[in-house]
């Protein structure tokens, strides 16, 4: 995993509604919660995606967005996302060149880890988590992270996470 305190890699990747999105374009803007998971569809990318999705306004309230990255298809992450009414786009990453630009790599090779990113609004690192059987466990700590790095929107209510 990359380490905290490092610059985010820069890159694009086309999102699952086939358009662009660049990192570099939230530098300034958002900070930006990234996170990289095994398959659509299963019960623990299931949970953790929803997960994301209950506590988005908790998220957003400090000024952040949520990507999910894993190796499935367009398609695969449209429905997906369609069938959790999930507010934040999915990047397929069929070819693993996030996974390995962000060093998001598993000990069981057929099994892709479960890892976060918090980035704040200046390309930095602010928090790396890993948990691979505690899916719900990213949550709470990206909010803690996002604490530490940017007040609430004002007039936001405390942020909630479940996990």
């Amino acid at each position: 995993m990359l380490k905290p305190g490092t610059p985010a890699p820069d890159f694009t990747a086309t999102l699952d509604d086939g358009s662009t999105f660049r990192l570099s374009d939230y530098r300034g803007k958002k900070h930006v919660v990234l996170y990289f998971y095994p398959k659509d569809f299963t019960p623990g990318c299931t949970a953790q995606a929803c997960s994301f999705r209950d506590n988005y306004g908790a998220i957003a309230a400090y000024d952040a967005i949520v990507i999910g990255i894993s190796g499935d298809s367009s398609s695969s992450h449209t429905s997906f996302r369609e069938k959790h009414s999930l507010p934040f786009p999915l990047i397929p990453d069929g070819d693993g060149r996030l996974r390995a630009l962000y060093d998001a790599k598993g000990w069981i090779p057929w099994m892709p880890p479960r890892v976060t990113y918090v980035i704040d609004k200046e390309g930095i690192i602010r928090a790396a988590m890993r948990h691979d059987f505690r899916v719900t466990a990213h949550v709470p700590e990206v909010i803690e992270a996002l604490e530490k790095i940017a007040p609430r929107a004002a007039g936001e209510s405390p942020a909630t996470a479940s996990g």
